[in-house]
């Protein structure tokens, strides 16, 4: 028996139609309609229409591709692959769809009242009215675009990537999908006006220091100093675990920094390190002699001498307090400036005869005496070559006074260089002064004599002084 429905023919037994005749029933006598996705229920028409979804959603379809409404859903097909335009009023002929004659699966569980499966929306057949916002095969067709009929009689997906029916731009990477395919691009690149171009990765900072792009990829290095912990980031190599400094290494980020220990300065290969010669830098820096050593320096004093605490000025050696000399018991050890010497017991000339251990008289009852001074003192003294001038350097005082009497200061002898004076300082009292360099060693003696004048009693007499000096050798 035959019906026609909406522009639809259906042929079947009379066990279809009373399956039909139930549906239509349960579609008028329900309250509410809830439809399958890809349906929406049309309370006007009172069934279930197809949802248009290429034009409610947003961008459904990516890429190039073109989005193409189906009854239930839609498919993205590449821009170009129908060259037909559909206008509302052509006439458009739809498959006929052929129903087996078991049930459908139970669908209902869940909704108010069960569905009709494949009714075309309203105003699908010819005439006026809006027609399917999908493009029509012909009705020889048995699946839909992008299927294709299988061994078993089902429909199956078309591979458009492996057949090569795909229409993807020869730069770009065809993806089936079911239904249909989507062209794309492979990592690296990225899709711009339809053609595949590389990705500066470069640009966006992939690189943690260096980078190099290369087509679809790029390649990361890291400066010197630098090890490439993973593809990215780079991470600072310690040099100094190698140990490439003489002495001291301290690492910095992305190099290193050698330094030296003290008295060592840094050559100029930036690793090695060089003994500093201090004593270069300075003429004062020892008090007599400077000599260098690794690292540092040690200053030298010349002998009758030794280095003080500090490491730089000289101090004499007292050989006579430190026992370090050639006297004999018999004989008196005098030191001097970087020296000493020994002095043998005193012997008064005749008419002179010895009152102590350094003075010698000569008795006024001797008449030999009268045209002597009375008394000979003898004294030693050292002095330096590098003595600033004018000095005072002795002094003569007279321990006796006489009423009336007055005291005359002079040097007698040994003063042929002139280089002493006496200056009186008071009426019983005489300093000698050193008025020009002695350069030593040298030694001299001076007869100094102190003039005793009363006129009262009207006498005169001497008094002398036998100083010794010993001049040492200027060595600094």
């Amino acid at each position: 028996m035959s019906f026609e429905l909406r522009g639809l023919s259906w042929s079947t037994n009379k066990r279809m139609l009373s399956v039909l005749i139930c549906v239509v029933c349960c579609i008028h006598s329900g309250k509410s309609q809830t439809c399958t996705d890809g349906f929406t229920y049309d309370r006007r028409a009172r069934q279930c229409i197809d949802i248009d979804e290429c034009r409610t959603l947003p961008d459904p379809c990516r890429g190039d591709m073109q989005c193409v409404n189906q009854n239930g859903g839609y498919l993205c097909i590449p821009r170009g692959l129908y060259s037909q335009s559909y206008t509302r009023n052509s006439p458009r002929s739809y498959p006929e769809p052929s129903y087996p004659e078991e049930s459908y699966p139970d669908r209902s569980l869940g909704y108010s009242e069960p569905l009709i499966p494949n009714v075309p929306p309203v105003g699908a057949g010819p005439g006026p009215g809006p027609g399917p916002s999908y493009p029509i095969v012909s009705r020889s067709t048995p699946c839909i675009l992008g299927y294709t009929l299988g061994a078993d009689g089902t429909c199956v997906d078309v591979d458009e990537c492996e057949t090569e029916s795909h229409q993807c731009n020869p730069t770009q990477v065809c993806i089936n999908t079911a239904g249909g395919y989507t062209c794309s691009c492979t990592e690296g690149y990225w899709l711009v006006g339809g053609q595949c171009q590389d990705i500066d990765e470069c640009r966006y900072g992939y690189c943690q220091q260096l980078c190099a792009n290369v087509p679809g990829s790029y390649s990361c290095s890291c400066s010197p100093g630098f090890l490439n912990a993973d593809s990215r980031t780079c991470q600072d190599v310690d040099e100094c675990e190698t140990n490439p400094c003489s002495h001291g290494c301290l690492n910095t980020y992305g190099s290193f920094m050698c330094t030296c220990d003290e008295g060592f300065e840094l050559a100029s290969d930036g690793t090695t390190c060089n003994d500093l010669d201090e004593c270069s830098f300075s003429d004062f820096l020892c008090q007599h002699t400077c000599v260098n050593t690794p690292g540092s320096f040690s200053c030298v004093c010349p002998p009758g001498y030794y280095v003080y605490e500090d490491g730089r000025r000289c101090e004499d050696l007292n050989e006579c307090e430190s026992g370090n000399n050639t006297c004999t018991t018999a004989q008196v050890c005098f030191n001097f400036q970087g020296g000493y010497t020994c002095l043998d017991p005193l012997r008064c000339d005749p008419p002179y005869i010895e009152l102590s251990d350094n003075q010698c008289m000569c008795s006024a009852e001797n008449p030999a005496c009268r045209e002597r001074p009375f008394t000979v003192l003898y004294r030693h003294m050292d002095l330096s070559s590098s003595r600033s001038v004018p000095a005072d350097i002795f002094q003569m005082q007279a321990t006796t006074r006489y009423p009336g009497a007055f005291y005359i200061f002079q040097i007698k002898s040994g003063n042929e260089g002139r280089e002493f004076y006496m200056r009186q300082t008071s009426n019983i009292s005489a300093t000698l002064v050193l008025a020009r360099p002695i350069k030593g060693p040298k030694t001299i003696v001076l007869d100094l004599e102190m003039v005793t004048v009363n006129n009262v009693i009207n006498f005169r007499g001497s008094s002398i002084i036998r100083l010794t000096i010993f001049v040492s050798e200027h060595p600094f």
